[in-house]
């Protein structure tokens, strides 16, 4: 046992992969690349300032295309909660990503919806904001997504996050009784092992670090970015 399995760090998941998700994805053929790389999710963002956002309409063809057992993800930033869920009804979406200001409230009010919370990852307010989650979890909040702090609401910066500020909350304990993390913030086929090996998350999330152009993805990346994953955590 490691020592941050020790501090109870590691949800039972952990011990088997790292799962994947490729987020901003804007066209049904990235959709399919991202699956046929071996991705667990794909990401569609529905936040009309972010330059991933995409239609219904468009989402209804990407979802088309999705093969069986990779999950859709809908990333909302300041939607209401009834728009999320009138938004989740209508595509059939039963996972969600928050990164927006939302509380446990907000959260809980997506009953039905498994959802995921974004994190600005700042060392400053780290562990306060963590430590407010602890106390009010809901019971639909499946896991965090740590972003970097100061890149605006929808992720998809290129920016990298402060790996070591979360290794450090990490070692701490600050992440016990807590549910797993998913690493994003600058992600590359070149750079993902090292923070997959450093801080060993439940999850990876990826969206300009496999693009061509913006919203665009290249397959080859997306292959180089699956396969940098499979081997770190081998």
């Amino acid at each position: 046992m490691s020592p941050l399995q020790a501090r109870g760090y590691y949800h039972p998941l952990d011990m088997h992969r790292t799962r994947i998700k490729i987020c901003g994805v804007t066209r049904a053929e990235d959709a399919t690349a991202a699956a046929a790389a071996g991705a667990d999710a794909i990401g569609m963002i529905f936040y009309p300032p972010a330059p991933r956002n995409i239609s219904l309409d468009r989402a209804r063809q990407i979802l088309a295309a999705l093969p069986p057992f990779v999950t859709p993800v809908g990333v909302f930033a300041e939607a209401s909660s009834e728009e999320i869920l009138d938004t989740a009804a209508q595509l059939g979406l039963r996972t969600i990503q928050l990164n927006g200001e939302q509380t446990g409230t907000d959260v809980a009010e997506l009953e039905g919806l498994t959802v995921i919370k974004a994190i600005r990852v700042s060392r400053a307010t780290l562990r306060n904001e963590l430590a407010k989650w602890k106390s009010s979890r809901p019971p639909n909040l499946a896991a965090f997504v740590m972003e970097p702090a100061n890149t605006g609401q929808a992720g998809g910066s290129g920016v990298a996050n402060d790996w070591s500020a979360i290794a450090e909350e990490i070692a701490a304990g600050t992440f016990k009784d807590l549910p797993p993390i998913i690493a994003a913030g600058g992600l590359k086929p070149e750079t993902v092992a090292e923070v997959v090996k450093t801080i060993r998350p439940f999850a990876v999330d990826v969206s300009s670090g496999v693009e061509q152009s913006l919203g665009v993805k290249s397959r080859e990346k997306i292959d180089q970015f699956v396969a940098a994953v499979r081997q770190a955590t081998a």
